[in-house]
């Protein structure tokens, strides 16, 4: 059974009670509402930017937001599964905690009937309980200013050298000890914590500075106060976008695979509008717009993606090879204890 900590269990419950329970089921063509968990900041930005305001709006839908970190958000959904409808229709949560979430018996197994736009979805996508929005690969960002030679991987990025240049965000902390376990294993073990823990340890020795979230993070990479991290390719896009500077490199260890996507809470309040939030989102045109405003790759068929931007946002066929899927499993069962040593060590 899926462990949490109690911290986040009482944050979840504290919210479920502030949130009240919303309207019943409603037929998704039709006016209601539809509650989607997220993450704040430009991600949820560009879900109403895309998906909300041009394609549900015009049906009479309102689309509200839960906005929070997964962990809180997480706890939540386990916090709120006795009881018989929800406060979140829909929660964005990564592949790993889709699985996570699915595992603890709180997530709704799909009925693809009632989603028309999966028959595009790239078969990886489709999960029983969940689709995959958008993917990207974990891979090292650094400024060429600041960083000199250039990186070839992870354990470039955690060489305890670069001092206080090296970034993390806390958010993606499960993300940074499995590249870090792939850096000290030169990509054999994405999953040896010990050895991650070891190399960690160091680099915060050695000054390492830390992050509440991806926008900070690009904030400190745009004044020059770090110099080094890894983060989704399609984040190095974005801020190259915003005049951040900063090049990618794909880390000769292995490139982690990161899947962004939905799940229906089981006790979803209303249901059927969360259906059709699933099918809108797998519509062609928001699945473009990320492509271009967030440098995601879409994970339908059939788009019609710029070349040069392709290039920017995707990977080569020698890195393609690269990618690897990440032990769900083992970070279903882990991720408790790991963000518990995280907090202690970084946080605290």
């Amino acid at each position: 059974m899926t462990t949490f900590d109690r911290r986040d269990i009482l944050k979840g419950a504290v919210a479920a009670a502030l949130l009240p329970a919303l309207g019943g089921a409603v037929h998704a063509q039709a006016a209601g509402k539809v509650v989607i968990g997220t993450w704040g900041g430009d991600y949820a930005r560009l879900l109403t930017k895309n998906i909300d305001e041009p394609i549900l709006k015009p049906k009479g839908m309102e689309v509200l937001q839960d906005q929070a970190g997964d962990a809180p958000r997480r706890a939540k959904m386990v916090a709120e599964r006795r009881l018989p409808r929800g406060t979140v229709d829909v929660q964005g949560l990564s592949a790993a905690n889709m699985y996570e979430m699915n595992e603890a018996g709180v997530v709704e197994t799909l009925d693809y009937s009632k989603i028309p736009n999966a028959k595009n979805l790239l078969p990886t996508m489709k999960y029983p309980y969940g689709i995959g929005h958008i993917y990207s690969g974990n891979v090292v960002i650094y400024n060429p200013k600041i960083i000199s030679p250039a990186p070839t991987g992870f354990k470039d990025w955690l060489d305890p050298k670069h001092g206080n240049k090296i970034g993390f965000i806390d958010i993606q902390y499960q993300a940074i000890m499995v590249a870090a376990s792939m850096a000290a294993t030169g990509g054999k073990d994405m999953n040896d914590m010990d050895k991650a823990k070891e190399m960690l340890m160091a680099v915060k020795k050695a000054g390492a500075r830390v992050y509440p979230t991806n926008e900070a993070f690009a904030q400190a990479m745009k004044n020059e106060e770090v110099g080094i991290s890894a983060i989704w390719k399609a984040r190095v896009v974005q801020w190259q976008n915003a005049g951040i500077p900063c090049e990618a490199v794909s880390p000769v260890e292995g490139i982690p695979a990161y899947v962004s996507g939905f799940v229906i809470q089981k006790n979803a309040p209303n249901k059927e509008n969360a259906y059709a939030y699933m099918n809108a989102m797998l519509e062609k045109a928001p699945q473009e717009a990320f492509a271009v405003d967030m440098g995601y790759n879409g994970t339908v068929t059939g788009l019609n993606v710029a070349p040069d931007l392709q290039k920017r946002i995707g990977f080569t066929e020698a890195e393609e090879r690269t990618l690897k899927d990440l032990d769900y499993g083992f970070l279903a069962k882990n991720d408790s204890a790991m963000k518990e040593w995280w907090d202690k060590v970084f946080k605290s």
